[in-house]
């Protein structure tokens, strides 16, 4: 008996084909040499931003709630990386299994961080959510611009004054040294391991979205007192989708950064979180395709618009600005309009 393939379903095995044809097409022209060296750099971090645009879709799309400060979970995920895939040098000396324990314990770390703010600011009515998630994202830029993480044969040592606090012995090291980030850093992270933590993202949110608790979640985001009215507990599906996200991101954070032999807590501020929410916008919110092709053009298309010099950015604004001509997102601005209108109309009551 012949079975109709579901429009879900279609739509899910059409999202990881992107995916996998993407990974075939770079990997026969590295293998071919037509891939440019600046080119083959940005890989890992489409791959990265590609997560972060799924994982905030998760929260903007999905659940309808405004996140600001996403760049901070992914830079609790990028340094706890790190500091582990540094610490396990000597203990796992594979690299493969060493990125993915980072990645593992990287989305735990931005998970716990994601419960401390989800729990007390997702039982609030309004925007709290985004004023919240933008002050952590400062905040943890400001701590990790203070933080100093060492290593020795006694194991970790840390301290928020200065790099001789750590009082390391003989044949220690330090791993974070403040402002300057992290230096030295081991690059573990490859292509091939970016490509398989998208498709189990991707795999993820699209079995989480057609759950019993995504439609959970998606009748809090169309109605919320009509939810409540049917026994649907708000803060906890809310705080289930919000504390996955953070994890995604953290695990993006840890992928990114075990990319360079160097980051600073500065790359991960605020630009960067708007960065990921015009990935999720310009791809069309809720739309995990979209977020896909949107993160990986945007995040090529400055280096492609190189040769413009001091235009360049200039060009990018331009792209964005006909972008969203071309695709009528009339529901993600929209959203962003109410959500900017209740985050103004909040700000100044507190301000009275």
């Amino acid at each position: 008996m012949n079975k109709k393939i579901s429009k879900q379903t279609r739509a899910g095995f059409i999202n990881y084909g992107i995916i996998i044809v993407f990974f075939i097409i770079f990997q026969i022209l590295s293998a071919t040499g037509n891939l440019g060296s600046s080119l083959k750099g940005q890989l890992i971090p489409i791959c990265a931003y590609i997560i972060m645009a799924l994982s905030l879709n998760l929260v903007v799309g999905i659940s309808g709630e405004l996140s600001l400060g996403h760049a901070g979970f992914m830079s609790v995920g990028a340094f706890t990386g790190v500091v582990v895939a540094n610490s396990l040098s000597d203990a796992v000396p594979n690299g493969i299994l060493r990125l993915i324990l980072a990645l593992i314990i990287g989305a735990f770390i931005a998970a716990l961080a994601g419960i401390v703010i989800g729990i007390p600011v997702l039982r609030l009515r309004g925007d709290y959510l985004a004023i919240v998630t933008l002050a952590f994202g400062e905040i943890i830029k400001n701590v990790l611009n203070c933080l100093y993480v060492g290593i020795d044969d006694k194991g970790l040592h840390f301290s928020l004054k200065d790099e001789a606090s750590l009082h390391l012995e003989p044949g220690g090291h330090t791993i974070l040294s403040g402002p300057m980030g992290a230096l030295g850093i081991t690059k573990l992270s490859t292509f091939f391991i970016g490509i398989v933590l998208i498709l189990l993202v991707l795999f993820y949110i699209q079995n989480f979205v057609n759950s019993r608790p995504g439609r959970a979640i998606a009748a809090i985001r169309d109605n919320r007192i009509a939810a409540e009215a049917c026994g649907i507990p708000v803060t906890k599906y809310k705080l289930m989708a919000f504390v996955t996200s953070a994890a995604m991101a953290g695990a993006a954070g840890a992928l990114y950064a075990l990319n360079y032999s160097t980051v600073v807590p500065k790359k991960f501020d605020f630009n960067t979180s708007i960065l990921v929410l015009v990935f999720v916008v310009l791809g069309g919110i809720g739309n995990l395709r979209g977020s896909i092709i949107a993160a990986a053009l945007l995040t090529v298309l400055p280096e492609l618009l190189r040769q413009f010099q001091d235009y360049r950015m200039l060009v990018y604004a331009i792209v964005l600005i006909l972008v969203m001509l071309i695709t009528n997102n009339e529901r993600a601005m929209a959203f962003i309009r109410s959500r900017l209108k209740k985050l103004y109309k909040m700000t100044r009551k507190e301000a009275v």
